[in-house]
């Protein structure tokens, strides 16, 4: 182990206390220079867990890890594959990896990524977004699946999480290589940023308002090498906050859920990032694809409404339509703090039946 990865793990150790969190699920990456790696969950023994690297059509590298059944390759079998993003400012190391170790467990071959811009993934500025390049992320990903000779290529489906349930929903009807989906607690991103959420900020004056303000960012960052943040999860909210807002700090900021490369869990996402969302709407002919979404949203969830408006505009009879009883938009991420919210028995259906 050199000097620079003994620094790094120290440095990360150091953020750990800072902020009151306990790792319980660490691996060594020999592969990797010895470099600890940090999980919020933990994966089954039935489980592998590897890490791979490859490129999107802009050339930006992207991370991600690969989990699959141990018998996989040795079975000599093809195996359904599933893509799995998101939430929004967060990285494979959590919710997308949890979800991709569960469905390994299930016989699928998956994949958990860190978008570009983030977590481990290529592209500079960091912590920035863009709803054309996380886009392209996914069929990358699909690019990817299709050199492994473990997968079935005419079964790989996505789970797009948060942000990413909009940004899998454009993907999958731009790529038809994609047959089924799954979007948990899914958002619009568009809508957020051009809207303001439950249309809260929806008006000329307002948007105005928010290109003088990014004008003047523009002018100050276009001069320094500093780039303003915007969007970290607070330690703590203050007594009149928004319930989802304490929902994500009990996700982003605890035990449950932080992670040291998690941009909702320390500093937010570049804020010159909104102004693609306002320019580009997403989701615009999702009534076109084949395949089959399933949409799964909590009863209580913040965003539920974005879910059930994806679901009333894809058209026909591929689209099911799941509200999980008593759950808020977090609780999708990890099960809550419980950890029994996540219906696995329907995913685990739905994927059996559409891949």
């Amino acid at each position: 182990m050199n000097n620079k990865s003994i620094m790094r793990i120290g440095v990360v150790h150091i953020m750990l206390l800072l902020f009151g969190v306990t790792y319980l699920y660490a691996e060594t990456d020999n592969s990797q220079g010895c470099t600890a790696r940090y999980f919020t969950f933990q994966i089954s023994d039935k489980v592998k867990r590897e890490r791979v690297k490859f490129k999107n059509r802009f050339g930006f590298e992207i991370c991600a890890d690969i989990y699959s059944p141990k018998d996989s390759v040795a079975s000599n079998i093809k195996h359904p594959a599933l893509i799995v993003g998101g939430p929004y400012g967060a990285v494979k190391e959590q919710s997308s990896g949890l979800y991709a170790s569960n469905l390994a467990d299930m016989g699928y071959i998956t994949l958990a990524f860190d978008p570009s811009y983030t977590g481990e993934s290529g592209g500079v500025p960091r912590n920035m977004s863009s709803p054309d390049i996380n886009t392209e992320d996914f069929s990358a990903c699909v690019d990817y699946l299709f050199t492994r000779s473990e997968v079935d290529n005419e079964r790989i489906g996505i789970i797009g999480i948060c942000g990413f349930g909009g940004i899998g929903l454009n993907a999958f009807q731009s790529d038809p290589r994609i047959k089924a989906m799954a979007h948990v607690s899914g958002t619009n991103m568009h809508w957020v940023q051009s809207q303001g959420m439950f249309n809260s900020a929806n008006s000329p004056d307002e948007r105005k308002s928010r290109r003088i303000r990014d004008a003047e960012k523009r002018n100050s960052q276009f001069t320094s090498e500093k780039r303003e943040l915007d969007g970290g999860v607070l330690d703590n909210q203050p007594e009149d906050a928004a319930q989802y807002n304490k929902d994500y700090t009990e996700y982003y900021k605890r035990p449950r859920g932080y992670h040291p490369n998690s941009p909702n869990s320390n500093g937010g996402m570049d804020a010159s990032a909104w102004i693609s969302w306002v320019n580009t709407p997403l989701m615009e002919r999702i009534e076109e694809i084949d395949g089959v979404v399933l949409i799964l949203a909590g009863e209580n969830a913040h965003t539920r409404y974005m879910g059930e408006a994806a679901f009333k505009q894809l058209k026909g009879d591929n689209k099911i339509l799941v509200i999980v009883p008593d759950a808020v938009h977090c609780d999708l991420y990890d099960g809550g703090p419980e950890h029994n919210k996540i219906p696995w028995d329907i995913l685990e259906d739905f994927f059996g039946k559409n891949l």
